[in-house]
């Protein structure tokens, strides 16, 4: 499985501020599948820049 590989999967993404000041992306997906992930704030600006990165090159492929 590949980043360019579709799969029929439905996911549930959550994103927000913890209690210990961490950046929590919280995903639930079919199956009763349930993935936190913690980030420091500087994680998590790192990955916002990585999504406008990729953003801006998906607008280019349309």
């Amino acid at each position: 499985m590949g980043i360019n590989s579709e799969k029929d999967i439905e996911a549930n993404l959550q994103i927000g501020p913890t209690s210990l000041g961490m950046v929590r992306m919280f995903i639930e997906a079919t199956g009763g599948i349930e993935i936190p992930m913690d980030f420091e704030p500087e994680e998590a600006e790192e990955i916002a820049e990585e999504l406008r990165a990729a953003a801006a090159q998906a607008r280019k492929i349309k």
